[in-house]
């Protein structure tokens, strides 16, 4: 029975679970929304919630607390400048879990975890170069179904490969080789009588 027995091991060693627990807290205060399962997601609520709770206080120690969990310098610094700026008056529940369902390829279940205040945040992705034409779209389709029509389709022959010389062994190479097999060395010892 396992009564009262708190948090979960997802089969790790405590070094590995930690390292688990840092690498999440990262990701999660870098990108503000990351995809994990259930069981990690709750366990990352539990993990980072302390530790945002203790960045509000702006301090020497605070901030060596934090850089504890946390060893990226560059996240640490965001995490006291632009995530306490938006939670600020908040006190507590700093995260969400929303459950995605269960995963293909094993079954797990899937879940978004992100910050609250972050939630309709997401960096945008580099648009894609949009197509600019100065000529009407018609009439130049028109002029490529014509020179299509007229153009014959040619096949592409692919470029010649250079070949080399292959090396014909004579029947009297191949019989030397045969014959010199490695010689067995014999140990010589001497009798004595």
């Amino acid at each position: 029975m396992r009564h009262r027995v708190k948090g979960r091991k997802f089969n790790r060693t405590s070094e590995h679970r930690r390292a688990l627990m840092r690498n999440l807290a990262t990701s999660l205060i870098k990108h503000k929304k990351i995809t994990t399962t259930v069981e990690k997601a709750k366990e990352l609520r539990k993990f980072i919630e302390p530790i945002i709770t203790k960045a509000k206080t702006d301090s020497v120690a605070s901030k060596r607390y934090v850089s504890d969990d946390i060893k990226d310098r560059d996240i640490v610094k965001e995490l006291f400048t632009e995530v306490i700026a938006k939670v600020g008056e908040r006190p507590g529940g700093y995260t969400r879990i929303v459950r995605l369902g269960q995963r293909k390829g094993d079954g797990a279940e899937l879940a978004i975890i992100e910050l609250v205040d972050f939630s309709g945040i997401v960096k945008p992705k580099p648009a894609k170069k949009a197509k600019t034409e100065s000529i009407a779209p018609t009439e130049k389709t028109e002029e490529v179904k014509e020179e299509k029509k007229d153009e014959k389709p040619k096949a592409k022959k692919a470029p010649a490969r250079e070949k080399k010389p292959i090396e014909k062994k004579t029947t009297k190479e191949k019989a030397t080789k045969e014959k010199k097999a490695p010689v067995k060395k014999t140990s010589t010892t001497r009798k004595s009588g």
